[in-house]
């Protein structure tokens, strides 16, 4: 329970998170985003300001697995298929943003700062990545992380953590120190990444899909979120042990999930930690700021934060309008990605490792990045007025929603959700189907159905699974799952759908009666009258008759299900049910008229 120096990790952790909660909900109440508020959070306990916390690098080395978590979410949206589609956009724009943005801002940083070719190509290549931390949130809560701008985004930050294997061998070339002379050649650098992403490839479609299975079998929510959990460490934890990108390792584990039923279930139980753990990678880099360095030399670290942001953002609006984008996209792009990424933070000590640049220089150059990173949020906001759309927009607007856009979710696809889900999809509704039994799953996906893993009667689940841009929720679960709070939460929590519900009997009914839903049907109630006119047909009685049967029962059964609503008592009513007993009733007033 004690950090360094005998400081116990309580007492650090409080003022950090205490601090977090303050700004960032201060700076999204201004409409700025939380990033900047945990910098400015950071910045203010850690070392240089209040001095509550110590040691910022080693919580940053943790935090980093936020990025990791971040990248592996991201990978479970991303099935193969579509990875392939964007084939264009990763190694085109990509990367010729990569090339150009570090050529470019190397040759600022050699004619504005004096350094020499080799340390302004230390510096300068680095400076060409973006922050994926800071920009992929930003998307996806702005749901603009599936339309087509979001994907040219995704795609040159993708091949930015491509790119750090090759800046990483570009800069050990360059090296001045003897010690890094024995270090691996970049060629078996570029090896060891194929062969990882190739063996996580396997991992995930011979070790994770069956271990999936087997946990959701057994149906323990906690081995859920543990495996999930485990998935994101381990395959970043292969990465790092071959010097490569961790945040690679997690996003090729998540696109091998993509495709499998347990997706929407590993999403709601990692996203929780992804947030807590970006947010401290973000309190990490505030804490890092060197704000001595930004004291003594103001006017280079601000004009040349300022030069990064330009020339970025420049390069990129150029490549935008290359790549046929229209000018207001493509401004929004070049601002989105102007600023400095967190993995310029790894290069510069490598570098100064290198002996390419000197410890203040890479002080200097980290707070660059993270001022670059301050601005995004204010640069996205000051110029939205500018770059909105006119009506008629670019296409952008014609992309369908985040999560596929299902117009009905069905939650329980036994027997019932079988023959809802079929009839909507007859008519041409695009339908998300959830259910708890993996064997059911698998069944399903043998006659190409795909059906999702998961707990449908969760709200966290039903989001990821778009409920809320939904036009139906429809819940088909077997017995007696629900209640009427359950269901007044979710439709709190998404007003725009309309909920439907299968009763299992009467009683259900009775039970959901004041539920917010915009019908309950009871299981057999359709089908026991369908058989009840067959067997009328069966012994001569006229379809007029049958029809009135029909009609007189449904009016009767409806009253007395009112009745028993009403009182909360299956038995009120009874004496309007057929009987028996009404029947000889019946016939005896009938005969004695």
């Amino acid at each position: 329970m004690h950090g360094h120096g005998g400081t116990s990790f309580v007492a650090e952790f409080a003022p950090m998170m205490g601090a977090a909660l303050l700004f960032v909900l201060l700076f999204r109440r201004l409409g700025l985003g939380a990033t900047l508020g945990y910098l400015v959070a950071g910045a203010l306990v850690g070392p240089q300001v209040l001095n509550l916390v110590s040691d910022p690098a080693a919580k940053l080395t943790f935090a980093e697995l936020g990025i990791a978590f971040l990248l592996f979410l991201v990978g479970l949206e991303l099935s193969p298929q579509r990875l392939w589609r964007l084939k264009n956009d990763i190694f085109g724009l990509g990367l010729a943003q990569v090339v150009l943005c570090g050529l470019a801002v190397t040759g600022v940083i050699w004619l504005g700062a004096g350094f020499s070719i080799a340390a302004a190509l230390a510096l300068g290549l680095p400076l060409a990545l973006s922050s994926t931390a800071q920009v992929l949130p930003m998307l996806q809560s702005a749901g603009r992380l599936r339309t087509p701008f979001g994907e040219r985004a995704f795609s040159i930050l993708l091949l930015q953590d491509l790119s750090i294997v090759p800046l990483i061998t570009i800069v050990a070339a360059m090296s001045r120190n003897p010690a890094d002379a024995g270090g691996p050649p970049g060629w078996l650098l570029g090896l060891y990444t194929v062969l990882a992403i190739a063996g996580l490839i396997v991992a995930g479609r011979f070790v994770l899909r069956p271990m999936f299975r087997l946990i959701g079998n057994l149906g323990e929510r906690e081995m859920f979120v543990f495996a999930g959990l485990f998935t994101v460490i381990a395959s970043a934890a292969v990465m790092e042990a071959l010097g490569l990108s961790t945040a690679l390792g997690a996003f090729v584990a998540g696109v091998m999930l993509a495709d499998s039923p347990y997706r929407h279930e590993l999403e709601a139980d990692v996203e929780p930690f992804r947030s807590i753990l970006l947010g401290l990678f973000f309190l990490a880099v505030g804490m890092m700021l060197d704000l001595n360095a930004i004291a003594q030399r103001p006017v280079f670290v601000i004009g040349m934060a300022a030069a990064l942001i330009v020339t970025k953002a420049a390069v990129i609006f150029g490549l935008g309008m290359l790549f046929r984008m229209g000018w207001r996209q493509a401004l929004a792009l070049g601002l989105l990605l102007s600023q400095g990424g967190e993995f310029g933070f790894v290069l510069f000590a490598q570098a100064q490792n290198a002996l390419l640049i000197a410890p203040e220089a890479a002080s200097v150059f980290g707070a660059i990045v993270t001022l670059s990173m301050a601005t995004t949020p204010f640069l996205m906001m000051l110029t939205r007025t500018f770059r909105a759309e006119p009506a008629a927009g670019d296409g952008d607007a014609l992309e369908p929603p985040r999560h596929d856009g299902a117009s009905a979710v069905v939650v329980g696809y036994g027997r019932f959700g079988q023959t809802v889900s079929q009839m909507l999809i007859a008519q041409g509704l695009s339908v998300t189907l959830i259910d708890r039994d993996p064997e059911m799953i698998e069944t399903a996906g043998t006659f190409g159905m795909k059906v999702y893993y998961g707990d449908g009667t969760r709200i966290d689940l039903l989001r990821l699974a778009g409920a809320q841009e939904a036009e139906l929720i429809l819940f088909c679960l077997d017995g007696d799952q629900l209640d009427a709070d359950m269901l007044a939460a979710v439709a709190q929590a998404f007003p725009q759908p309309s909920i439907f519900v299968r009763a299992f009997d009467r009683r259900v009914v009775m039970k959901l009666n004041d539920a917010p839903v915009a019908g309950i049907q009871r299981e057999v109630y359709e089908s026991a009258i369908a058989m009840a006119r067959q067997a009328m047909r069966a012994v001569g009685v006229e379809e007029g008759e049958i029809e009135r049967s029909e009609d007189d029962y449904r009016r009767i059964d409806a009253k007395r299900l009112g009745l028993q609503s009403a009182a909360g008592d299956i038995y009120a009513g009874r004496d309007e049910m057929f009987s028996q007993r009404r029947q000889r009733r019946e016939r005896e007033t009938g005969a004695a008229t």
